[in-house]
C-alpha cells in the first residue's frame, strides 16, 4: 500500500512538470504571434511588426526635401530611431491630382502634394482622408510663353493655346483664376483661351514645336521653357501674392495612418525640418543632389543654368502659409472645382507635431 502511494505520488510530480513545460510552450508561442500577426496595440507590438510607408513625391525643385531625402537615406534613418522594421516605398508622380488619388484610395500613406489638390482631397472626403502636416516650399511657379506669340499683357491672350501640368492642379487653378480676373474665359467656358492639361514633359516638347504659346507650370519647367525653349517669363506668381510667399507644396497624410502611427508621423517630419534646414545652408550640395536625382527619375540632368535660375525663384520651408491655403481654396471653389458649396477648411492644417519639434529646436511655431 505504501509503494502504491509512493508510485502514485511520482506519477503525480511527472505529470505536474509535464503541464508546467506545456504551459511554458504556450505562452512562448502566444509572445511569438502577437509579434508576427501585429494583431496586439502597444508600442512594443509596433517596434516588432514591420510597417510599410507609402510615400509619393514629384522629380520638381519645389519638392527638394523629398527628393534629397529619398536620396541620402535621411527618411530611412529617421524611421530606423523607432524600428529597424520599417520599411520606405517612394512613388514619383506628375501632378497633384493623381498624388490625391492615390491617397483618397489609401494606395499612398504621405505625399509631397500641391495645395489645390489637396484641399480637393479635403474637401471630397469630408475632412476625413487627408490633412496637411506641414509645408515644403514657397514660389517656383512662373507662366512662360513664346516670344513670337505676341503675349505682352493679358488681353493678348485672347486665341491663345496654354497649358498647365493637370487639370485642377495648383498651376492649373493659378492660371485659370489669372484668366477669370482678366475678363477672359477658356474654350470650354465660350471663350477664346484653349487651355491643355498636359504632363510637364510634353509641355516642354509641344513649347519647342510652337504647338503651344505658353504655360503656368513649377520649377524646374519654368526655367526649362526659358532656357531650353526660348521662352520668356511672363508671370512670376510671386509677384501676385502678399510679401511674395504662398505655397506651392506641401505634405499631406492619410489621417487614418497618422492616427495609427504618429510617432512615425512625427519622425518623418523631424528629418523634412532638418533636410529644410540643411538645404538652405548648402544650396549648392542641395542642387547636385537634385540634379543628379532628377536624372536618375527622368532620365536627363538639368543644365546649371536652368538649375540655378529655377532654384532663385523658390524657398524651401516646413511652413504651409496656412493664409495662402485659405485663399488658394477660393480661387478652386469660383473655377468650379470644389462643388456647390463655398469651401470649409476647419482642421485642414493639423500642425500640433510640427510646432512640437519645432519647438524642440528653439524654432517659432507657427501659427496663432
Amino acid at each position: 500500500m505504501c509503494k502504491m502511494r509512493k508510485g502514485c505520488a511520482g506519477v503525480k510530480r511527472i505529470l505536474a512538470v509535464c503541464v508546467m513545460i506545456l504551459m511554458l510552450v504556450a505562452i512562448v508561442a502566444g509572445c511569438g504571434g502577437c509579434g508576427g500577426d501585429g494583431e496586439s496595440g502597444g508600442s512594443g507590438a509596433d517596434r516588432d511588426r514591420s510597417i510599410v510607408i507609402r510615400v509619393g513625391y514629384f522629380p520638381n525643385l519645389t519638392h527638394a526635401q523629398a527628393i534629397i531625402g529619398a536620396a541620402r537615406g535621411d527618411f530611412a534613418a529617421a524611421a530606423s530611431t523607432l524600428s529597424d522594421n520599417i520599411k520606405i516605398e517612394f512613388t514619383v508622380f506628375n501632378a497633384g491630382p493623381s498624388a490625391v488619388e492615390a491617397l483618397l484610395a489609401k494606395a499612398i500613406d504621405l505625399i509631397y502634394v500641391g495645395p489645390n489638390p489637396s484641399v480637393n482631397g479635403f474637401i471630397r472626403s469630408q475632412g476625413r482622408a487627408l490633412q496637411v502636416i506641414a509645408g515644403c516650399c514657397s514660389g517656383g511657379a512662373v507662366m512662360v510663353v513664346r516670344p513670337e506669340s505676341g503675349i505682352i499683357d493679358a488681353a493678348s491672350l485672347k486665341g491663345k493655346h496654354l497649358a498647365t501640368p493637370q487639370l485642377g492642379n495648383t498651376q492649373d487653378v493659378a492660371l485659370r483664376h489669372y484668366l477669370a480676373a482678366n475678363g477672359l474665359k477658356t474654350t470650354e467656358q465660350g471663350g477664346s483661351v484653349r487651355l491643355t492639361p498636359i504632363a510637364n514633359p510634353d509641355i516642354l516638347a509641344l513649347f519647342r514645336r510652337q504647338e503651344i504659346d505658353g504655360a503656368w507650370v513649377p520649377e524646374p519647367w519654368g526655367a526649362r521653357l526659358v532656357i531650353e525653349g526660348g521662352g520668356q517669363i511672363f508671370i512670376d506668381e510671386t509677384d501676385h501674392w502678399p510679401g511674395g510667399q504662398f505655397c506651392t507644396a506641401l505634405i499631406a497624410v492619410n489621417r487614418e495612418f497618422a492616427d495609427q502611427h504618429p510617432d512615425l508621423v512625427k519622425v518623418w517630419l523631424t528629418a523634412h525640418v532638418d533636410l529644410t534646414l540643411w538645404i538652405r545652408e548648402n544650396p549648392a550640395a542641395a542642387k547636385a543632389i537634385v540634379n543628379s536625382e532628377i536624372a536618375r527619375l527622368t532620365g536627363k540632368e538639368l543644365p546649371q543654368d536652368v538649375l540655378d535660375s529655377a532654384f532663385e525663384r523658390l524657398t524651401v520651408t516646413y511652413d504651409p502659409l496656412p493664409d495662402t491655403l485659405d485663399a488658394m481654396a477660393q480661387r478652386a471653389y469660383e473655377m468650379g472645382f470644389l462643388g456647390d458649396a463655398p469651401p470649409n477648411l476647419t482642421n485642414f492644417c493639423n500642425l500640433k507635431i510640427l510646432n512640437e519639434i519645432l519647438r524642440e529646436r528653439g524654432l517659432s511655431p507657427i501659427g496663432p
